[in-house]
């Protein structure tokens, strides 16, 4: 038996990506109203579209905790069906930029819809790339934010690493993650479908 080439990802990084876009690529409704109910506010509901709301698939607020200012640019990595992204446009307005990053096209695709409802899609984007090789300049964006998405990630270092790149002098981060206590089983920690799940 002739041992694999050196090239071989030793944590399946390259598997481990694709089964996480093919997860979320292939969710079909939303479901997350009863998640938003729990994360976010009736006022800060109020500031984004029914299929928004509909579509959130985080775990916390990163938003309320991101001390977001007038005029700032802040990139929302995973940004999903867009909740997070429109509430920061609303924080940053129409002096500063919003942006949206996600590895899935279904996902970007439906967040700009609902930042057209929002109204705020005149100061927000969304873009198609990896947290762990985000496609902006380094030190262009003020604040950071991510809501459950940091997880999903095989190279959490490349990740944070690709984090502070395009950070600028005095940027801040604002995250909501899981994070395991101990250690996982091992059917669970090499089971390709946990890290979607």
């Amino acid at each position: 038996m002739e041992p694999e080439p050196a090239t071989r990802d030793l944590m399946f990084q390259e598997e481990i990506k694709d089964t996480v876009r093919q997860a979320y690529a292939s969710i079909e409704t939303g479901g997350g109203e009863t998640v938003a109910r729990r994360l976010y506010s009736e006022q800060e509901l109020a500031e984004v579209p029914p299929g928004a709301v509909e579509w959130a698939l985080g775990v916390g607020n990163p938003v309320r905790y991101a001390l977001l200012r007038t005029g700032e640019t802040v990139l929302d990595i995973g940004s999903g069906g867009g909740i997070d992204t429109i509430l920061a446009a609303h924080r940053v307005g129409p002096e500063g930029e919003a942006i949206g990053l996600d590895v899935v096209e279904q996902m970007l695709e439906r967040a700009r819809g609902h930042a057209a409802q929002a109204g705020v899609d005149g100061w927000t984007e969304f873009l198609e790339g990896e947290m762990e090789d985000i496609p902006l300049q380094a030190g262009s964006v003020d604040v950071v934010i991510s809501n459950g998405v940091l997880n999903l990630s095989a190279r959490k270092s490349r990740a944070l690493a690709e984090i502070f790149r395009v950070l600028g002098p005095g940027g801040r981060i604002s995250l909501a993650d899981l994070t395991v206590e101990g250690e996982l089983p091992p059917e669970v920690a090499n089971d390709q479908s946990a890290w979607a799940g």
